[in-house]
């Protein structure tokens, strides 16, 4: 009987690095438990797309055109521009619109780039997969990312889906709210929003400068 993580790597690219992954120290210290977990998954597929790129996967290193969980973990790369939000999480997969899946105290976590909000999502690797096999279109962005691809053609490496009107300020999840951008600046710009908005009573108005 085959696992929900062989259903989905079943759909899912070939691996984004051909050499053999490994996981060095600050990887393994922020996986906790979990990371022979992650590790295992990668010796299966060192990295990957499924779902038309809605889901990505990062590989254990960075090559010439993916970003590794090194890379993409680092503290100089994103990281810091929230604060102490994203201490403690290990970042290994996003959604079509960089929201982040995590491994934090060894449990599995959505992390919402623009509020840096944490919610929980499964106790493993093998639940996480489950999770996004049974609700694939709500955990990735699918059908909007499979929307902008038939008019834009397919999502470029290290590229992600932003909203144009950030979600958190009462943006839609339609086309005319999307644009692509790098997706590491991606990260830097709405840590900048999960910063202005952290400390913020409910109802308070919030003002962002919007994409044209």
């Amino acid at each position: 009987m085959s696992s929900n993580l062989d259903k989905l790597l079943a759909n899912a690219t070939p691996s984004l690095n051909d050499n053999p992954p490994s996981l060095n120290e600050q990887i393994r210290n922020l996986a906790g438990s979990a990371a022979d977990d992650l590790l295992s998954m990668l010796c299966k597929r060192n990295g990957f797309y499924v779902l038309e790129s809605a889901l990505h996967v990062f590989p254990s290193h960075s090559g010439d055109k993916e970003i590794g969980l090194d890379e993409w973990n680092s503290d100089d790369l994103w990281r810091n521009e929230y604060k102490g939000m994203a201490d403690g999480c290990l970042f290994f997969a996003e959604d079509a619109f960089g929201g982040q899946f995590c491994i934090k105290e060894n449990k599995i976590f959505m992390f919402d780039p623009e509020t840096g909000a944490l919610d929980y999502l499964a106790d493993d690797i093998e639940g996480w997969a489950k999770a996004i096999v049974s609700d694939y279109e709500v955990l990735t962005g699918y059908p909007l990312a499979h929307q902008w691809q038939e008019h834009h053609g397919q999502l470029p490496s290290k590229k992600r889906l932003l909203p144009k009107v950030p979600f958190v300020a009462g943006g839609e999840f339609a086309l005319d709210n999307l644009y692509l951008n790098d997706a590491v600046e991606g990260m830097k710009f709405r840590a900048d929003i999960a910063n202005q908005i952290k400390d913020l009573p409910d109802g308070a108005q919030i003002q962002f400068n919007v994409v044209g």
